[in-house]
């Protein structure tokens, strides 16, 4: 599992990358805020679902790993904007330094469910027959 953090982490970095210059990029074509945020998370979470099959978790998935997926990252949005919202209320939002540390915290929380929800449910391992045990051999 510990390669798969890297890969995961690697693919997360990249995925905030997306994110941030689809979201200025937006920006600078005049798209309103709201509208470029969404279609930048959007962007990111497409290469996330498509990296995290490929690489992260070396392809493999279920019929339902999409909507597992969805699902993961809707948590995940919650979580993020949760904690912002949590530190803030408890640092207050006038200090740099407390915008920051809300937004660590969110991303570690999103980023720490993101992993466990698509290491669990969205590209866990199939479903394997268990290898059959012998109880009792004859007696003899």
């Amino acid at each position: 599992m510990k390669g798969s953090l890297l890969r995961f982490l690697l693919v997360g970095g990249t995925t905030v990358l997306i994110d941030a210059v689809v979201y200025q990029l937006l920006l600078l074509g005049d798209v309103p805020h709201g509208w470029a945020k969404a279609s930048s998370f959007i962007a990111g979470a497409l290469f996330a679902y498509v990296a995290n099959w490929r690489f992260t978790f070396k392809g493999q998935h279920h019929r339902w790993s999409l909507v597992a997926f969805v699902v993961v990252y809707l948590c995940a949005l919650g979580l993020n904007v949760g904690v912002n919202a949590l530190v803030l209320a408890i640092l207050g939002s006038s200090a740099t330094w407390a915008v920051g540390t809300a937004f660590v915290l969110a991303t570690g929380a999103s980023a720490a469910w993101n992993f466990l929800g698509m290491a669990r449910f969205v590209f866990r391992s199939p479903v394997r027959d268990p290898e059959p045990v012998e109880v009792a051999g004859p007696r003899g």
